[in-house]
């Protein structure tokens, strides 16, 4: 799927992930249909509000399982609540291909380790990336495990996530795992307005920080 990356790039030299994405659910039906089956996809997910356009987009080449692994959430009620709300979402909505939720463990411990050093990082900078490829490699480590045929994650869907870097560290740790990674940037044709609309259908909290008590802090959501 590598070769899609030089495809599409435009006259800057970046790809288009979204046009990215296109050619690679083309694949998919072909994998489907060769092997009457769909392919089963690993998604990471951050939250409800995020996951809901993007399985809604593909769980209609995907079996999806759907996991929750956000050590960087806190409190843990705030990490309980936002599992809850992806619980009932994916409860509440229909899929053509099954979707099924995954619960990783609550471990906060693991993210404060890794953000050590970076607690006063920019919003949006290493640390956040540091965070991203951690909570990747858990989803990708997953589908490898268990005969997964594509990992990926949900948060390119968010404007305020660069989906050039999320679509990097998922090509290193597509490389290093040997398991296909599904480039993406779901917030592009209208992904990202599509979940404020399934949002509001289905009556999600939607947080006003990223997770971490960095974002609170630097969002101004500290009380």
């Amino acid at each position: 799927m590598d070769y899609y990356l030089e495809e599409t790039k435009n006259i800057n030299n970046k790809p288009n992930f979204a046009r990215v994405l296109e050619l690679e659910l083309a694949d998919v039906i072909r994998f489907t249909e060769e092997n009457h089956r769909p392919p089963r996809l690993l998604l990471h997910s951050c939250c409800a509000p995020c996951s809901s356009a993007v399985l809604e987009y593909i769980s209609e080449y995907f079996e999806i399982t759907d996991m929750y692994y956000n050590p960087n959430i806190s409190p843990e009620s705030e990490f309980r609540f936002r599992e809850s709300e992806l619980k009932r979402l994916i409860d509440e909505m229909s899929f053509k291909n099954k979707v099924e939720f995954l619960q990783a463990p609550y471990d906060p411990e693991s993210f404060y380790a890794m953000a050590k050093g970076h607690e006063n990082d920019k919003e949006g900078g290493e640390r956040c990336f540091m965070c991203y490829e951690m909570r990747m490699r858990k989803a990708g480590e997953y589908a490898k495990e268990h005969g997964y045929d594509y990992f990926t994650t949900t948060l390119s869907i968010s404007p305020m996530k660069s989906s050039a870097k999320l679509n990097e560290i998922g090509h290193k740790l597509s490389m290093e795992l040997e398991i296909p990674y599904l480039y993406s940037d779901f917030k592009k044709k209208n992904g990202y307005k599509r979940s404020i609309e399934l949002s509001k259908e289905h009556d999600l909290y939607r947080q006003n920080y990223c997770g971490c008590v960095f974002s609170k802090r630097d969002s101004g959501s500290i009380e």
